[in-house]
């Protein structure tokens, strides 16, 4: 069917991130046609378990290149989320 009600989102995962969700980017098609950060998070979270949940916790993220300061952020389709858990080094 080309008719969906959902909306597609890009994740990358990078550093830790990445090898707790055993992949370095995917495509989601979320239910939802407003999602939110903490909706994409949540969806992550739950599709990939407890380790990539435990790296989520303290990770940033960037939407299309800006940096999330609020989870309520609304998510266009077609957006790209960046996972970017905490880097050691200086």
């Amino acid at each position: 069917m080309s008719s969906t009600t959902g909306t597609a989102v890009k994740v990358r995962y990078f550093a830790g991130a990445r090898a707790a969700a055993g992949v370095a980017d995917e495509e989601l098609l979320l239910d939802s046609a407003d999602p939110t950060v903490a909706l994409v998070v949540r969806t992550i979270g739950e599709r990939h378990g407890a380790r990539l949940g435990k790296v989520l916790a303290a990770s940033s993220f960037l939407l299309d290149g800006v940096a999330v300061r609020d989870p309520a952020t609304r998510v266009p389709a077609g957006s790209q989320l960046d996972v970017l858990p905490p880097f050691a080094g200086g």
